[in-house]
C-alpha cells in the first residue's frame, strides 16, 4: 500500500516539507508521496474535499490555516484544542483528528543536541508571544523546569499564554528591557517571532549583553539559518540552536502519527542546512 501524505497552506510553494517527508518515507523503507495542495480561502472547502475523496492518509497544515482546519475535522487532540490551532490531520479509520507537533517538536529539536538542558533549576525565557510561543510554551511546561517566563513588546497578549501555565512552573511576563536586564538567569532563551527573518537579517530582537555563559540561545527563524541574534549569542560565550532542527523534528512526530514509526532523523539536521544553504 502506498501513503499519501501532504501539506495545505497559501502559499506553500516553497515549503521544505516534501523535502523532509520525502527522507522519512525512504528512511522508513515506505512507498508513498507527499503533495503540495495550494488554495486561498475560498478554493480551501474544494481542496479538503478533494483530500476527503482521495483518502489521504495524513497531511500537514500550515498559516492560515492552522486555526480553520478545526472546523472541517472529526476529532481534535486535546493539547491541540488547548491550543486553538492544529498543524498536523490523521485520518483514524476514515476520521480526520487534528494534532499539534510544534511545541513537542521543537523539545525533541533541542534535546537531541542538549539532552541535560531540562532539569529543576533550569530557567527558560521565551521572547515573543504568538502562535509559536503558545505551542512552545505548552511543550515545555511539560518538562522538568523551574520557571518559564514571557518577554513580548505587548505584555497583554503574553499574559494570554499564562492560561497555559501548570501550578508547579513560574512564570512571569516582562518587557524587552526587563529580559535584557535579568538575561544573566536563563539557561535557555527560545526566540519565537520573525525578527531576523530574511530579508531583515539586520535585526535583533533584544541584546545579549546579559547572556550566561554556556546558556543555549534558540532561534525558530530559519532563514538566515545563523540570524544575528544567533550570531551574537555564539561570540558571547553561548551554545546556539538553530530553527531548521525544530521543522525537521515537528515533521518527525507527524511522521510517527501518521505510520507509527520513530524515525532516527539527527542526522538529517545538517544535511537540511545544506539544502537550505542551496547546497
Amino acid at each position: 500500500m502506498s501513503l499519501s501524505l501532504g501539506l495545505i497552506g497559501h502559499p506553500i510553494g516553497h515549503s521544505l516539507s516534501p523535502w523532509i517527508h520525502d527522507h522519512f518515507i525512504q528512511l522508513a523503507g515506505l512507498d508513498g508521496e507527499y503533495k503540495l495542495y495550494e488554495g486561498d480561502h475560498e478554493q480551501l472547502p474544494s481542496v479538503l474535499k478533494k483530500l476527503r475523496e482521495e483518502q489521504i492518509d495524513g497531511f500537514n497544515v500550515t498559516v492560515p490555516y492552522k486555526q480553520v482546519i478545526v472546523d472541517y475535522l472529526d476529532e481534535i487532540d486535546q493539547d491541540a484544542e488547548t491550543l486553538g490551532a492544529v498543524n498536523t490531520v490523521v485520518n483514524e479509520n476514515g476520521k480526520w483528528k487534528g494534532y499539534s507537533t510544534d511545541g513537542e517538536g521543537y523539545v525533541r529539536s533541542i534535546k537531541e543536541p542538549y539532552p541535560d538542558l531540562f532539569h529543576s533549576q533550569t530557567s527558560v525565557l521565551i521572547l515573543g508571544a504568538g502562535g509559536a510561543a503558545r505551542g512552545i510554551y505548552r511543550a515545555l511546561m511539560q518538562q522538568k523546569v523551574k520557571n518559564i517566563d514571557i518577554a513580548n513588546r505587548t505584555q497583554e497578549k503574553a499574559k494570554d499564554l499564562l492560561t497555559l501555565q501548570k501550578d508547579d512552573k513560574n512564570s512571569d511576563v516582562l518587557s524587552f528591557e526587563q529580559a535584557e536586564a535579568q538575561l544573566s538567569k536563563y539557561d535557555l532563551i527560545v526566540q519565537t517571532t520573525s525578527v531576523g527573518m530574511k530579508p531583515n537579517t539586520d535585526k535583533q530582537i533584544i541584546q545579549l549583553n546579559n547572556v550566561k555563559q554556556g546558556a543555549v540561545v534558540s532561534d525558530i527563524v530559519y532563514q538566515p539559518i545563523t540570524t544575528k541574534l544567533l550570531a551574537d549569542a555564539k561570540s558571547r560565550g553561548a551554545h546556539i540552536h538553530h530553527g531548521h532542527a525544530m521543522l525537521l523534528y515537528q515533521g518527525q512526530l507527524a511522521f510517527e502519527k501518521w505510520t507509527g514509526k520513530n524515525l532516527d532523523v539527527g542526522h538529517l539536521v545538517h544535511k537540511l542546512e545544506n539544502k537550505l544553504r542551496g547546497e
